[in-house]
């Protein structure tokens, strides 16, 4: 048995790296082992697929070549520069990120683990990513590519399938020497199948939840929303005629809006919290 599981790791492994070789996708912060920019894309890709990411990461890169630009930069220009990404508490969690970095390790992103997973908008996955990324260290780690590829080549006909299974395989396959290039091999050999094969292997994961459409969701209207205000001190009223959205939906938007820290109140307008 235990012959048998080796040997198809290692056939896994051949698989894997055979088609990375002639395969691989060149991203821009597969070119650099900066901490920052591969935590800017780590997080850019947490609910955003690669392609959308590139240029955004190359312009938000560009306007906060750092830790400390980013810590200093307004939460304005911050959202402004992520416009485009969706899932905007995703800048805030980062522009977070970037303030107690400076203050706590004087700019330097920290390695460990558990420090990184103390900041807002790390868990367990990204905080593996960063690590392996940037410091290539040997993490075990799983992501929507990396599950595809596992749950496609060891659990062909399973249901249901726990992370929790699929990392200790992950954790037997990983080539520790070169843990950097062997995730990028793998989240490469898991986009293909996803774009062979559509969801099918990520369906039969037990944490597989299909998303929502955007429009028409309590999503685009707070997009909407938070766009307006980006762009100008805007009062309620002004807001109401803009949006068309009733005075219940739109209040309690500014109200989930001010809580989560993206906007507060100014005498009669809503303007971006500093």
């Amino acid at each position: 048995m235990q012959r048998a599981a080796a040997s198809k790791i290692r056939a896994f492994q051949k698989e894997v790296w055979g088609y990375y070789r002639l395969h691989k996708r060149g991203f821009p912060w597969r070119k650099t082992k900066n901490p920052y920019r591969i935590l800017v894309s780590e997080i850019m890709l947490q609910q955003t697929q690669a392609d959308r990411v590139v240029l955004k990461y190359k312009e938000f890169i560009k306007k906060f070549p750092n830790l400390r630009a980013l810590s200093k930069a307004s939460l304005k220009s911050v959202l402004r520069a992520w416009q485009g990404l969706g899932y905007n508490r995703r800048a805030v969690h980062l522009k977070t990120i970037a303030r107690e970095v400076t203050v706590r390790f004087g700019g330097k992103l920290p390695s460990e683990k558990e420090i990184l997973m103390s900041s807002p908008g790390i868990g367990q996955s990204t905080a593996g990513a960063v690590r392996t990324f940037a410091f290539n260290k040997p993490e075990v780690f799983v992501e929507t590519n990396i599950r595809t590829a596992f749950i496609h080549f060891f659990f062909p006909k399973k249901q249901k399938i726990l992370d929790s299974d699929i990392s200790k395989i992950v954790e037997v396959a990983l080539d520790r020497k070169n843990p950097r290039e062997w995730y990028w091999a793998l989240m490469d050999y898991g986009a293909m199948l996803k774009k062979a094969h559509g969801n099918a292997a990520a369906r039969r994961s037990a944490h597989y939840a299909r998303q929502s459409p955007f429009k028409g969701s309590s999503r685009e209207q707070r997009s909407k929303i938070l766009k307006m205000i980006l762009g100008e001190k805007i009062s309620t009223k002004k807001l109401l005629a803009k949006t068309g959205f009733s005075k219940q939906i739109l209040a309690h938007h500014l109200a989930d809006l001010s809580k989560e820290g993206f906007i507060r109140r100014s005498g009669n307008y809503f303007i971006v919290s500093k």
